[in-house]
This record gives C-alpha cells, structure tokens and sequence, in this order.
C-alpha cells in the first residue's frame, strides 16, 4: 500500500469515527436505542467495507467508549463485550464480502444476516448470560434493563444497520468508479 493510500485511509478511518460521535452525540437525547444503534451499526459497516478491516476495527473499539462518555452507553465494565460484538460484525462483514465465487449481492445479504447473528450472541452471551447475573450483582431492575438491552434489540439494530449501509455502500462505490473515471481522462 502506497503512501497516498494509507493516508486517504486513515483519513476516512477519523472521518467515519467523527461521524460516529456526531451520531451519537445527537441521537443521546431520543432515548432510542434502535435509531442510535441502526446508524452506528451502519457506520461500523461502511467502515469495514470501505476501508477494510482494521479502519472498521478502529470504528468498533471506539464506538463504545465514545457512547460511554456521550452519556448513551452503560457501564465502563460492559465496554469489552461491546467492543467485541462491535468486532464480531465487522468481522464477519469483511470476511463474508471478501468471498471469490459470491456474487456481491449474495454475499451483501449473508454478510447482514451472519454479522447481526455474531454481534447479537457475543452480546447477549458476554453481557446477559455472564456479566448480568454472575459478576455484576446489580438490583433487580437494572439488570432488567440491561439484559434488554443487550437482547433482541441488538439483533434487530444489526440487521437495520445493514440494510442502511448496503445503499450508501452502493453510493460510494458509484462515486468511487466515478472518481477514477475522472482521474483516467
């Protein structure tokens, strides 16, 4: 990888975590997990699909650290398992996309549903089946709330971040060949 290109791509690396603190700047206030979750799960994609795994990777690994001190994350001790779900879908994005012999399109949809999957059981199995009821020892309705939380609505805010990213994704490679059309005349 050239010089230009590792710039540009740590460029859009920052890019894509500023957009993610915006986003989750602005969306504190709604008290709506499934908006602020679809859009940051949209963001962590667009980053693993764009810049590739590690510009994904930064993407995730900040994002709970950045919700934390927003005011929209739970307690510093969930981050880790956060992180990790944060991990597992862009994990499985870059893996599933990267693929030979899937056409895009195909790969695009088993990506979604494999990575919502991943990002889902790390969460619940980390946060609601080990950190809730074995090492927290929080009341009873926090830990309610928590293992809400860290459910279903994961599931459901990976699966709606996917289907946002995939037309942006589409957006940005038109530019993107676009671009280097540009660049060929």
């Amino acid at each position: 990888m050239n010089r230009k290109s590792k710039t540009l791509r740590i460029t859009y690396t920052a890019a894509l975590i500023a957009l993610l603190v915006v986003i989750q700047a602005v969306t504190a206030g709604f008290g709506n997990t499934i908006v602020t979750g679809t859009l940051v799960n949209a963001v962590l994609i667009i980053a693993v699909m764009t810049g590739g795994f590690w510009s994904g990777a930064a993407v995730a690994l900040v994002s709970p650290v950045m919700a934390k001190l927003t005011g929209i994350g739970p307690l510093w001790s969930l981050i880790p398992f956060i992180a990790a779900g944060n991990l597992a879908l862009i994990a499985v994005w870059h893996f599933a996309c990267r693929r030979r012999g899937i056409p895009r399109y195909a790969g695009r949809i088993g990506a979604l549903i494999a990575a919502a999957a991943a990002k889902f059981l790390v969460l619940y199995l980390g946060i609601v089946k080990v950190m809730v009821p074995l090492l927290l020892k929080l009341p009873e309705p926090q830990s309610t709330v928590i293992s809400g939380m860290f459910s279903v609505p994961q599931l459901v805010t990976a699966l709606l971040g996917g289907i946002v990213a995939l037309p942006v994704l589409a957006a940005v490679k038109r530019a993107d060949l676009s671009r280097r059309a540009d660049d060929a005349v």
